[in-house]
């Protein structure tokens, strides 16, 4: 039983970890909408999420992966993957004159999305943590 729990919970903190930096990433390609020769990024999350429960299983990291004493140490520009998942440019239907692949309602879309299901994460952690304070307390 314990197993299980410990196998959600570590599920549902992965997948939280890689929707909040597929977050960043989508929120990255907004602020640069004006930018020229921005190219948007975005990740195929199911690949990013099999990436990192492959490797958190493992317990293995990959040999080309710096170590890091701060988070700030090591850009996004510098790592191009998310949980194993390389970092993809995002299609564009069309292109603005100035290079820029930032299409805003495609983005706007992603995000909210994003947000939406980081939200159900959430509150799917929240209610299992109330299940479990409620049958310890027995009420």
């Amino acid at each position: 039983m314990i197993g299980k729990l410990d196998d959600m919970m570590r599920f549902q903190e992965t997948a939280l970890n890689l929707r909040a930096q597929r977050q960043q990433l989508l929120a990255s390609n907004i602020a640069n909408a004006d930018t020229p020769n921005y190219k948007a990024r975005d990740v195929d999350f199911n690949k990013a999420l099999q990436g990192a429960l492959a490797k958190s299983t493992s317990g293995a990291t990959s040999p080309a992966e710096l170590a890091k004493t701060s988070t700030t140490h090591l850009t996004s520009s510098v790592n191009k993957t998310i949980g194993g998942a390389p970092l993809l440019y995002s299609n564009t239907a069309q292109g603005n004159v100035d290079g820029n692949t930032v299409d805003m309602d495609v983005q706007r879309n992603q995000f909210t999305d994003n947000a939406m299901r980081y939200e159900v994460g959430i509150t799917l952690v929240a209610s299992k943590i109330k299940g479990m304070l409620t049958a310890i307390q027995g009420q």
